[in-house]
């Protein structure tokens, strides 16, 4: 009955009006007991005219106190230390205006000290038997509202990875939580100094516990990463210790993100396989972008990508006079132009929304002449290595000659610094996409030696990147989602993965550092088995592999590569200021000789026979050897003729 009482009100609040009039109550109660106390319990010695008269006076001075401090406005049920605090300052200052009071009687007025003087004594025992009343009581109807409301809830035992502050607070979230009974049956945290002592009631471990029999006999199904200068690496070792045990892990979200500063259950979210991939935090000079972007005319190419789009968010931090924000595709920019607006509304004033295509020479002259940028991102591309295996028309026409059009007007219109995103998959290209990166290279290099040029030309280069548009793992996502399978092309493939953000950083930390004609290379980090990727996503998401889903292997896909070649390596790069930055050796091109060979190349493309298109390209990229592909008849005539020569 009671339960089902406090279960159907358990959303409604006492008036703050009636917990004054019960903490008044207890003030009286403790100070009668105090008088007795003071008299030893004897009766007799207690003058009832007295006891009401300075009763009278106490009840006015801690009402006083009471109303200064607030400290019957808070919620019972949710008491905690801060409340306690304020119930303590204001019988302090209660009991202070009493003592005052006392000492103006007996000196000034001793003809009153039976109605105004309480005795000192009596206010030492006051003080401190109403403090205990007060807090204790509020403690005990804490307690006993949630024995009661917990009964029936269903109980998940958890740990907190984290003894601080965040941790705590965490704790104290699931105190009042209504939907699901989060048990805390422990703390794990790394410092030494916390572990074995008692935080919240809850003891500190440290993490071998996750290897131990406590978590069987704890029964714990949960563990919550309550701390936020973990760094990446501890972080995989913790959620791989989880995962081994089949225990979910959830985060808690930075405490800037907690609505309106306070956290809820509900912000919780699972550790995604992008928080185990990511690296540490890069450490960029940030004043030398700055330096370099404000006040300036910035154009983006590919604004809308996942590149681009990261790259102008980066952007607008330092300032530009305009941000123009070029890309084809008008639903992507749209959704841009709506989260630049509500997350950046006073920069917003700064960025120009061009729907465009860069292959068009007259409408890309038309943008140039009329904002005359300084710098030019060119992120714009196509990407996605099998369908550009089909398609390779247009991986030509956007990735070589889209970007010679915008190279050429960049030098045209007297543009400071042009930089170019590319892919490791121009190295040693085994695919049509990246044969067509790799032109791209060589013609923007090319460029920075042309006589009577002030524009820079700079390349970047780098890997796969975590959540991009058409990337593994939303794939392996969306898989999971509908039931399966997950579809791996080869149970022996392995990637390099950075984070877009990182990516970025990247981008413009090299594009401000370039002198012009280098090609930027970064660190990759390790390079991760996709296997490996599937079946952690697999444990992440609660399921077990063979039993909820399934992974099926497909073969590698035309083009594919099975391994990545690792850039950074000392053989084939020079070293940077910036310890994630390199410079790759490559060999120099003409642009006369180029500029020629790309003639060749439009020529053959007008003819539509993507057989002589992907010959052309092998030729102006003589490493260009197929893979799983329709092309690798070409690579067989041309080598049999190469080796018939020699």
């Amino acid at each position: 009955m009671i339960t089902k009482f406090i279960r159907l009100y358990s959303n409604r609040f006492v008036s703050r009006w009636l917990v004054l009039v019960i903490d008044l109550a207890i003030v009286l109660f403790s100070f009668q007991v105090s008088l007795i106390i003071r008299h030893n319990f004897d009766l007799t010695l207690i003058d009832a005219r007295e006891m009401f008269e300075q009763s009278v006076v106490v009840f006015v001075c801690f009402a006083l106190g009471f109303l200064s401090f607030h400290s019957y406005s808070g919620v019972v049920r949710h008491t905690n230390v801060a409340d306690a605090f304020r119930i303590l300052k204001a019988t302090t200052l209660a009991s202070a205006v009493l003592f005052l009071l006392n000492l103006a009687v007996v000196r000034y007025a001793p003809q009153a000290q039976s109605l105004l003087a309480v005795p000192l004594s009596v206010l030492l025992i006051q003080y401190v038997f109403s403090n205990f009343m007060l807090v204790v009581s509020r403690f005990i109807f804490k307690a006993v509202y949630h024995t009661l409301f917990d009964k029936g809830r269903q109980k998940v035992n958890v740990i907190i990875y984290g003894a601080g502050a965040s941790g705590m607070t965490t704790k104290s979230t699931f105190s009042v939580d209504k939907d699901t009974y989060y048990h805390v049956v422990a703390f794990i945290d790394d410092n030494p100094t916390k572990q074995n002592k008692v935080i919240q009631g809850v003891k500190v471990y440290s993490a071998s516990i996750l290897e131990s029999e406590f978590i069987e006999k704890k029964e714990v199904r949960e563990v919550i990463l309550s701390i936020h200068n973990i760094s990446n690496q501890r972080k995989r070792e913790i959620v791989d210790l989880c995962l081994l045990h089949n225990i979910k892990v959830k985060s808690v979200p930075p405490i800037e993100k907690w609505i309106n500063g306070e956290l809820t259950s509900h912000q919780l979210k699972p550790v995604r396989i992008e928080d185990l991939l990511q690296r540490d935090e890069i450490r960029l000079d940030k004043d030398n972008v700055r330096q370099e972007i404000y006040e300036k005319v910035v154009l983006v190419t590919g604004a809308a990508g996942s590149i681009g789009s990261e790259i102008a968010r980066q952007l607008l931090h330092y300032r530009p006079a305009q941000l123009i924000l070029v890309d084809q595709g008008e639903t992507p920019m749209y959704e841009l132009e709506q989260e630049l607006r509500k997350v950046q509304p006073a920069l917003y004033s700064s960025v120009r929304m061009v729907v465009a295509d860069i292959r068009n020479d007259r409408r890309m002259r038309h943008v140039f002449k009329k904002y005359r940028p300084n710098y030019v991102f060119h992120a714009a591309a196509y990407k996605h290595v099998p369908l550009m295996e089909e398609n390779c028309y247009e991986a030509v026409m956007v990735n070589v000659f889209g970007t010679q059009n915008i190279a050429d007007l960049s030098l045209e219109f007297g543009v400071q610094k042009f930089v170019m995103v590319s892919t490791d998959k121009a190295v040693n290209p085994t695919n049509v996409m990246g044969s067509t990166k790799r032109i791209a290279e060589i013609y923007t290099q090319s460029l920075n030696n042309t006589i009577g040029s002030s524009t820079k030309f700079v390349t970047t280069r780098f890997g796969n990147v975590l959540g991009s548009n058409g990337s593994v793992i939303p794939l392996f996502r969306r898989q999971i989602e509908t039931g399966g399978p997950i579809t791996v092309t080869h149970p022996d493939i392995t990637r390099y993965f950075m984070t877009i953000p990182e990516a970025c950083q990247l981008v413009l930390e090299a594009g401000v550092m370039g002198a012009g004609g280098e090609i930027f290379i970064f660190d990759m980090g390790e390079s991760v088995k996709i296997l490996d990727v599937a079946k952690k996503m697999i444990k992440l998401s609660g399921l077990t592999l063979g039993k909820d889903i399934q992974i099926s292997f497909t073969g590698l896909r035309p083009g594919e590569k099975l391994f990545e070649e690792l850039l950074a390596t000392t053989e084939n790069t020079v070293p940077t200021h910036h310890p994630k930055i390199m410079i790759a050796k490559v060999r120099s091109y003409d642009y006369d000789q180029i500029s020629q060979q790309l003639v060749h190349l439009k020529q053959v493309l007008n003819l539509g026979d993507e057989h002589r298109i992907v010959t052309k390209l092998k030729e102006l990229v003589p490493e260009f050897v197929s893979n799983n592909s329709k092309f690798e008849e070409i690579d067989k005539t041309r080598f049999k003729t190469n080796n018939e020569a020699y």
